[in-house]
């Protein structure tokens, strides 16, 4: 429930929140870039102090805190009309947005058996994705009155569904908190190397992102015939696919090894989403470009399920027991990662350079993909020399 409730607010959030910061807050599109790329850095940068610190003082409580955080980050914007308010208000909700993230990955390590964590985990993006169609369409209708008062009302939605959050998580079990041994690193996984890895190839995969949410909308109003409406069939396909889908899909990942085959038949399928993207420039008519832009939004959507379902077995079986909330933290700064390198690189590849643009981007998706067996195994190896202790756990108290 409290998933829900955070997509719901986060999806009128997504919607509206490009004119709401120029035509409410008066920025430029240009300090709203910027403002945006430094507060996802700064998330970046805070994702895994933020998961050791849901290691150290409790997954729950610490979640709870970051759901209150993010939404005095959202109250904020409400008030904020300059730049430098902005970006302070927007740094607190990346850091807080990453933080609660990887705070909710340890919360659901502790409380799920290992077998279980990715098909629940699974069940939870199903949950997301319904919950951000209903925000969409709440966003849709503060564009459509298109006032102040409708963005007000909006990232008012926002910040108390966090608040809504915060209530909820509170009532989850308490979990288990960590004991640093004598001499340990505080931040342990930044010396797992194999991990390092993995996370990195997992931030590739996750360019994905802006595909659907801004490259692909560019493209079809510049480089294609299709009618307007194409451009929302991209993110209606795509929320529905992962709404009645992604569960059973992450079915068939039971372990590692699986996990590594869900992530290379996702480079496929990415590889196969862009190719066709590539063929509407091909000046098809209308009705034939929407259709195959359908297509390819299914394909792409495919990649994405298989992706997190592999991405979840290996953030979750590669990471210590105990370090649960600081190794989800490293491996969730891939959609940060995602948010502030993806749009730039995205558009210059694929709309500077057009069919093969998006060959390029498909043909990177499969190399990487290909890549995260080799690594799973390596990081597999590695846990089978070092892991020869473990380290005391005590429980969180009921705070």
């Amino acid at each position: 429930m409290a998933q829900l409730a955070n997509s719901v607010g986060d999806g009128a959030f997504v919607v509206t929140s490009a004119l709401f910061f120029t035509r409410v807050v008066g920025l430029s599109t240009a300090e709203v870039g910027l403002g945006l790329t430094v507060a996802w850095l700064a998330g970046f940068l805070a994702g895994v102090p933020l998961g050791s610190l849901a290691d150290r003082c409790g997954a729950r409580g610490t979640a709870v805190l970051l759901a209150l955080s993010t939404a005095t980050a959202v109250a904020s914007f409400l008030v904020v009309r300059s730049f430098a308010g902005f970006l302070v208000a927007a740094i607190l909700y990346a850091c807080s947005q990453t933080g609660l993230t990887a705070a909710r990955q340890a919360l659901l390590a502790g409380l799920v058996q290992p077998e279980e964590r990715t098909r629940i985990r699974a069940f939870l993006q199903s949950t997301v994705n319904a919950g951000l169609a209903v925000g969409a369409l709440l966003g849709g209708v503060a564009l459509r009155f298109d006032t102040t008062a409708a963005y007000l009302i909006v990232f008012g939605v926002d910040a108390l569904s966090f608040l809504v959050a915060a209530a909820l998580i509170r009532r989850v079990p308490p979990t288990a908190t960590s004991i640093r041994a004598t001499g340990e690193p505080r931040l342990a996984v930044l010396r797992d190397r194999p991990y390092a890895v993995l996370a990195l190839l997992n931030a590739v995969m996750l360019l994905f992102m802006p595909l659907i949410s801004l490259v692909g909308p560019l493209w079809i109003v510049t480089r294609t015939n299709a009618p307007s409406w194409a451009v929302a069939s991209l993110m209606i396909v795509n929320t529905l696919g992962v709404a009645f889908f992604q569960v059973r899909i992450a079915k068939a990942v039971r372990d590692l090894s699986t996990a590594a085959r869900s992530v290379r038949y996702a480079g496929i399928a990415m590889l196969a989403a862009c190719a066709v993207f590539a063929t509407t420039a091909a000046g098809l008519g209308p009705a034939t470009t929407a259709a195959v832009l359908v297509a390819a939004a299914a394909l792409l959507t495919v990649g994405e399920m298989k992706l997190a379902s592999g991405a979840w077995e290996i953030s979750f079986g590669l990471a210590p027991a105990d370090k649960q909330g600081q190794y989800q933290g490293f491996f969730g700064t891939g959609p940060a990662i995602a948010r502030m390198l993806g749009p730039a690189l995205l558009t210059t590849v694929i709309l500077g350079w057009g069919p093969i643009g998006w060959i390029a981007v498909g043909a990177l998706f499969l190399g990487t993909s290909c890549a995260t067996g080799p690594a799973v195994r390596w990081a597999a190896r590695t846990r089978a020399v070092n892991e020869d202790a473990t380290p005391s756990l005590v429980e969180e108290s009921a705070a």
